[in-house]
């Protein structure tokens, strides 16, 4: 039953071209051209577990100290007394109506908020612990966008996108694409893993389904041996990504002047390449382009509905720093975070120590 269910998953007229079959792509010695091999799309999870013990060891050995010497510090807010009824009710339910848990407890009001408000400022991270997480990402976008471009650089579809379709599905596979997706793939599965314990921002699900789709763009492609068209998406993503989590990073640092000149760039490069060359030249190019050079598949269109999801999700953070960048002109400087915010902590400079004391009177009224 189970060889049933995924000879009819791994259908030939699913996945494959016409006339073409999984054998015709299996790798080996007696092939012309190296094929991707399908069994390869697992070798990132372990992988990823990998860059996760780097990563941490990286922001303890490393960004931290670094952090540190820019003057971020690393203040811990202070901790609710020890109360495990409202412990067991903060964790069931954060949002749960106070006044009824007070009357439960025979505790006034303002008691129960004040714990409240100690117990929720616990799990929001230090700006030291904000800082080496961005300061993680964007050196992996620097190093992998640099290694992208260098292999890319002397291939015919970085400079010729039709290459990605004539001759397809026979293209070979060179070694460093072959570690080029490896090491992209597995960042991105160590992203999905370690977001549930990271800095908990208000795009968490949006992060999420785009870490799921880029995964999935990124295994599919690679099954159906689409890896041409995966390494040029790959290459947009990163230019674009190293200014989202430097502007952070200088932002968390106080280097205001080269948070905003970052931002600046970001505001260009992004635009650039996530509404301009990803739509307009990529995506144009598998749904117009690819049809007139090669016989669709379903499995074509899976692909392309994957480009348009993640295309989705650009637009809305393109209005997101849109609106950002117009709050910059107005106040004179980059104000607030990039993409999303940290859950219910704004890193915007009316909750920074150079804020007003109305902005300070405000908060602690509400």
């Amino acid at each position: 039953m189970l060889r049933a269910v995924l000879d009819t998953f791994w259908s030939e007229n699913v996945w494959l071209p016409p006339n073409t079959t999984w054998a015709d792509l299996a790798p080996g010695p007696d092939k012309e051209v190296v094929y991707t091999d399908h069994r390869h799309v697992l070798y990132p999870i372990p992988l990823a577990f990998v860059f996760i013990v780097i990563r941490y060891t990286l922001e303890k050995f490393w960004f931290a100290p670094f952090g540190r010497s820019l003057g971020i510090k690393d203040t811990r807010p202070r901790k609710a007394p020890t109360n495990p009824k409202l412990e067991a009710a903060y964790k069931a339910n954060p949002k749960v109506k106070l006044c009824g848990l007070a009357k439960q407890l025979d505790m006034t009001e303002r008691q129960v908020e004040r714990w409240w408000r100690l117990r929720r400022s616990q799990d929001k991270p230090s700006t030291l612990v904000k800082f080496c997480e961005n300061m993680w990402k964007s050196i992996f976008y620097v190093v992998n966008f640099s290694f992208g471009l260098y292999i890319l650089w002397d291939k015919d579809w970085l400079w010729d996108i039709d290459q990605c379709y004539i001759g397809y599905p026979h293209q070979g596979l060179t070694n460093d694409v072959w570690w080029y997706y490896m090491i992209s793939s597995a960042f991105y599965w160590s992203l999905t893993i370690s977001q549930f314990w990271d800095v908990k921002r208000k795009d968490f699900w949006q992060m999420f389904v785009h870490h799921i789709a880029t995964i999935a763009l990124l295994s599919f492609s690679w099954v159906c041996n689409l890896h041409r068209v995966g390494t040029l998406v790959l290459l947009l993503h990163d230019c674009a990504d190293i200014f989202v989590e430097s502007v952070k990073a200088s932002k968390y640092a106080n280097y205001q002047k080269l948070c905003d000149a970052l931002f600046l760039m970001l505001t260009v490069v992004w635009i650039v390449t996530r509404v301009g060359i990803f739509p307009f030249y990529v995506i144009w190019s598998t749904s117009i382009r690819a049809p007139m050079l090669l016989p669709m598949f379903p499995a074509y269109y899976i692909f392309n509905s994957l480009l348009t999801l993640l295309l989705l999700l650009h637009i809305v953070w393109t209005w997101l720093i849109l609106q950002i960048a117009y709050r910059a002109l107005s106040a004179g400087q980059m104000d607030g975070d990039i993409r999303s915010s940290s859950s219910e902590l704004s890193d915007s400079p009316q909750n920074s120590n150079h804020s007003s004391p109305t902005r300070h009177k405000n908060k602690k009224e509400t």
